[in-house]
């Protein structure tokens, strides 16, 4: 099966069978992913970059390093150490972790299992209905991952909204959630690592190009966001509602109960 990032600078394929996602809610896959990451896996002997003009790596870890697109900023790869030792015990192949999101063509995989969800943002659950909305600061402050990229914009988040239009699932790896902002007031504390992406619709989006974090997007309009998974700690905000479902990937199910549209809400 073949996959690539958004713009087509990175292209991959992967042999044989593909094991069931993990849907990962750790800190790292929310930085990079803007929400949270689901992934698939196959031995890394049968995967293989096909092109790899935008392909640009991260060490996340002492154990193990992303692959992102550099030119698109698209989640795409997690890649660990061939004796890696993880808190779910030592795998039995050495295998590569990639994005459902970039696979071309309908998938047989489903989400099989949710990790580290006590480092779930306090915006949704890892399953089923988003808690209710907490406190957060006056101020939120975002971050990439690696911290190059760092800024503060006026709290609470307040609505956040699921995407799944391909796009997003694209560029994401899974799906986007987000909530509006005025650029105007946010502060930028570093820029060091912005990177920009216009895409077809003429939006841009923000990335951070020494990690691959997704930061935030700017419609053709001049509508801001951010990806809620760029805050530090508490957001303050709930998750409202999915929308573009029309356009939702295969290989997971909507189950927190909120409203769906097919299109824009």
């Amino acid at each position: 099966m073949r996959g690539a990032c958004h713009c087509g600078a990175v292209r991959f394929e992967v042999e044989g069978e593909i094991r069931d996602a993990l849907a990962c809610h750790c800190t790292q896959c929310r930085k990079v992913s803007g929400h949270y990451w689901a992934a698939a896996s196959v031995p890394v002997a049968r995967w293989r970059v096909t092109e790899g003009r935008g392909l640009r790596w991260y060490r996340s870890s002492p154990v193990a390093q992303r692959g992102f697109c550099g030119d698109c900023g698209a989640v795409l790869f997690w890649l660990p150490e061939a004796d890696a030792v993880f808190d779910w015990g030592t795998p039995e192949e050495h295998a590569i972790s990639f994005s459902p999101g970039a696979l071309e063509g309908p998938v047989s995989i489903k989400v099989s299992q949710h990790i580290y969800t006590e480092d779930a943002g306090d915006y949704y659950a890892p399953e089923g209905a988003p808690p209710e909305t907490r406190e957060a600061p006056e101020r939120l402050t975002a971050s990439c991952l690696c911290g190059a990229c760092r800024f503060t914009l006026p709290g609470p988040a307040g609505a956040i909204t699921a995407c799944h239009c391909h796009q997003c699932r694209s560029l994401s790896g899974h799906y986007s959630a987000s909530f509006d902002a005025e650029e105007a007031e946010v502060d930028w504390l570093s820029r060091d690592g912005m990177a920009e992406y216009r895409t077809a619709g003429g939006g841009v989006r923000g990335f951070c190009s020494g990690c691959g974090s997704s930061l935030w997007f700017r419609d053709a309009e001049g509508n801001f966001s951010v990806e809620a998974g760029a805050v530090d700690g508490q957001t303050g905000g709930r998750l409202a509602a999915h929308i573009f479902v029309a356009e939702k990937g295969s290989h997971y199910e909507i189950d927190d109960g909120l409203p769906q549209f097919a299109d824009r809400d």
